[in-house]
């Protein structure tokens, strides 16, 4: 029998009398893969027996694509952009009035435990937990009597990284499986994303193996419940912190990125909780947003004005929400700006960086051994993908992407130019404009320009300053990425913009015109001189794209050996996506990689060496034998 790592979860004491404790069971990156979401190809016999208990939602789903700005989103009631926490692997700065929701269930009398993911996007005070971990967290409950509990327990075995690399676990789960357990590759469904081949089947039988492993650790967790007497006063919810932990999923915006199981069961003592009977299916939209508030009306506790969800359980639960919204952002070393919107019919997606490519050029360092992945690659060099995989190994992406998901759930069919749903897609458009403008969507800032004009302080309260963030003016800058030369003169007129934030937009969307931004060059020299970096860096992009080479690289190169991380990161990004144009600089960037020393593989977290580590990628291609 499997050991339960954390076996000292439930203890003997009994929750207070009139409130439930609260019981989180947290998977990592997987996507509804469950026998009792009728997968044929899941064997989980224990989330299937769990599911016999509790009530099923079917439109449950994580506002971001990635664990850090997902975690962010549920400890915090808020949206990370809205807050500045949205970039991946960041510690960004709250305003003072930002707690994690567990404060105020600790306020309330719960003892609060996570075991033990803690990953935010920012540094939670220690009064988030009470403990972190295991035997700290036993002793000390024990100490406090009969008080209700919130805990956590997050299970690793499905994360991404347990299917391919090095150092994964997979062997040796997939060894404590019985034959009738472990799937077979041959058998495995590939989702017409994907390029059918031998090497993605045995990655979806891992990943598959991977759940069916994890969902014997659930049987033992619910198992101690029981055997501690506490399964008749706790609430039991089962997740995923975000969809499919796979390329193409993991990171976007698709449903298989962010769409995830959802399972709540309750005890018979808080059954008026519950919003249907045992085994039945709600299709209520529910966003990672509304976790914070529901836990505290689940509590009895009264939820804070600021937390932007809304309660789907409890008394009285929240009107159902017509959209929930997501985001990604800067993905490790690698930058990125994506919104979408869904509705129950359709998932719209806005791509901000549309002249950017899904993966060549914007692959990270840390998925980049995916056997699926690689193969993807090399098919695509061959000339010898076709079906949809080719669209994710294009040189750029729609500007707009909208999907009727009840009728295409594998997003494989594009309707943004189909006029039939027009109205859906201006709706949907719409939609996420206000969103945008409700939060103050910080995603539209540069992060080196979020850091260097705050100075630490919290963006949530400085872009509420009178002139501040114009955001309207930047997002209408934003949002002529991609239409066209008819355009250009409105993005050259942005670039003397007194908002650095519209001019870096300009200078973007100057690139994304390609060629046909040549009546942009001599305004474009004169932004070189900008006193912000970012837009320096989208300045000396656009101009190197149109043939004028030698001051940008220096201006590049000044930029990489900048203080500020972030400055240097967007540098080194533009480096390597410049390709051969920025041979010149190739001698500066190797001695950056030399003075850093050797990158080790594991170390992808450090974001001190993602610089570095954009450049090895660039260096090497520059220099394919070195």
């Amino acid at each position: 029998m499997r050991k339960l790592l954390l076996s000292a979860l439930l203890f003997a004491a009994m929750a207070a009398a009139e409130r439930p404790n609260i019981l989180w069971i947290v998977f990592e990156d997987i996507s509804p893969e469950l026998g009792c979401y009728g997968d044929p190809y899941a064997i989980t016999p224990n989330i299937d027996r769990l599911a016999e208990q509790s009530v099923i939602y079917t439109q449950a789903f994580s506002n971001g694509g990635a664990c850090a700005p997902a975690r962010s989103t549920l400890i915090t009631g808020m949206y990370p952009p809205a807050i500045g926490t949205h970039h991946m692997r960041s510690e960004g700065v709250p305003p003072a009035f930002v707690r994690g929701f567990t404060e105020y269930l600790r306020d309330a009398g719960y003892y609060a435990s996570n075991h033990s993911k803690t990953d935010y996007n920012w540094i939670a005070p220690d009064s988030t937990w009470d403990a972190v971990d295991p035997d700290w967290r036993a002793r000390g409950w024990s100490q406090r009597g009969e008080r209700p509990f919130f805990t956590v327990v997050n299970i690793t075995d499905t994360h991404s990284s347990q299917t391919y690399h090095e150092w994964a676990g997979w062997p040796r789960r997939r060894a404590a499986l019985s034959a009738d357990e472990r799937h077979k590759a041959a058998d495995a469904p590939v989702p017409p994303f994907y390029p059918d081949t031998p090497e993605t089947r045995e990655i979806l039988a891992r990943y598959a193996d991977n759940i069916t492993y994890a969902d014997g650790i659930v049987g033992e967790v619910l198992g101690q419940l029981d055997r501690d007497g506490l399964a008749d006063d706790t609430i039991v919810f089962f997740y995923s912190d975000h969809g499919t932990g796979l390329p193409r999923s993991k990171s976007f915006q698709f449903e298989s990125s962010t769409r995830v199981p959802l399972l709540v069961r309750f005890p018979d003592r808080f059954a008026e909780f519950a919003p249907a009977r045992v085994g039945e299916r709600v299709d209520r939209l529910v966003g990672f947003i509304d976790f914070a508030p529901t836990m505290l009306r689940l509590a009895g506790v009264e939820v804070p004005e600021h937390f932007q969800g809304r309660a789907f359980l409890g008394e009285p639960a929240a009107a159902r929400p017509e959209f929930v919204f997501g985001y990604r952002d800067r993905m490790d070393e690698r930058y990125e700006f994506i919104r979408s919107v869904r509705s129950r019919r359709f998932r719209y997606i806005r791509n901000y960086f549309p002249h950017l490519p899904w993966f060549h050029g914007q692959t990270r360092i840390y998925p980049s051994l995916n056997p699926l992945l690689e193969v993807w690659h090399r098919l695509a060099r061959a000339g010898e993908l076709a079906g949809p995989a080719v669209l994710y190994m294009a040189d750029a992406k729609p500007r707009e992407q909208l999907f009727d998901v009840e009728a295409d759930p594998h997003e494989i069919r594009d309707l943004a130019d189909d006029p039939r749903y027009a109205r859906a897609l201006t709706r949907h458009r719409s939609a996420l404009r206000d969103w945008a403008m409700e939060v103050l969507d910080l995603g539209f800032l540069p992060e080196e320009d979020m850091w260097l004009r705050f100075a630490g302080r919290a963006p949530y309260d400085e872009v509420r300053q009178r002139d501040a963030y114009p955001l309207e003016r930047i997002i209408e800058t934003a949002d002529w990425i991609g239409l066209g030369n008819e355009v250009l003169r409105d993005q050259i007129e942005r670039l003397g913009d007194p908002d650095a934030t519209v001019r870096f937009w300009a200078a973007t969307g100057i690139e994304a015109q390609g060629a046909a931004g040549g009546p942009a060059k001599e305004t474009l020299r004169a932004a070189l001189r900008d006193k912000s970096h970012a837009v320096q860096t989208a300045v000396a992009r656009a101009l190197c794209f149109l043939g004028e080479c030698e001051a940008p690289l220096n201006r590049l190169v000044s930029n990489l050996n900048h203080e500020n991380q972030y400055v240097a990161l967007r540098a080194a990004n533009a480096l390597h996506h410049l390709g051969e144009r920025a041979r010149p600089a190739l001698p500066e960037m190797k001695r950056v990689l030399a003075n850093a020393g050797e990158l080790d593989f594991r170390e992808f977290m450090r974001r001190t060496s993602w610089a570095q580590k954009v450049l090895k990628v660039a260096v090497r291609e520059l220099e394919p034998g070195a």
